[in-house]
């Protein structure tokens, strides 16, 4: 019983500093996120996960949501201006419930014909681990154009 207790509390010390280092990070990403879009001339929407969507052209076809099927041009890139990542002139399709939260979560502000950046805290992407050549914790900027709302 005692070193069930012993557990229990490390567990929850445990908790408290992921939640601390988590919340730190975020304050962290919103600054960063802040400085871009005052940098860039920016007028960006900001949601409550922390998102932020710039909307260039809405667009006047078919909605999407996060369960949809779509096809997206994109061009992925770090706040600096490097870019890691980007697809085909004609765009590439994949389910919105396979990505980062943060496309699952910002592509549905757009109609087919719609462009714009999404701006995406590390929390809504990659988190603390990273993935390939994204470092862990990094803030993530996508030019996005919604091409097709295949389903």
């Amino acid at each position: 019983m005692k070193y069930l207790f012993s557990l229990l509390i490390l567990s929850v010390f445990l908790m408290s500093c992921a939640k601390k280092k988590a919340e730190k990070q975020a304050t962290e990403d919103a600054a960063i996120i802040e400085q871009y879009i005052a940098d860039n001339g920016l007028m960006a929407t900001t949601t409550s996960s922390g998102l932020n969507y710039v909307r260039n052209v809405v667009g006047g076809g078919a909605s999407c949501n996060a369960f949809s099927t779509v096809t997206v041009a994109y061009k992925g890139y770090f706040t600096d201006g490097s870019v890691f990542d980007e697809s085909p002139e004609e765009g590439i399709t994949f389910g919105l419930s396979n990505v980062i939260q943060g496309w699952t979560e910002g592509i549905p502000y757009f109609k087919e014909g719609g462009n714009g950046i999404l701006i995406i805290p590390s929390a809504l992407g990659y988190g603390p681990k990273g993935r390939g050549s994204i470092p862990g914790n990094s803030v993530l900027v996508f030019d996005v154009e919604l091409i097709e709302v295949v389903s």
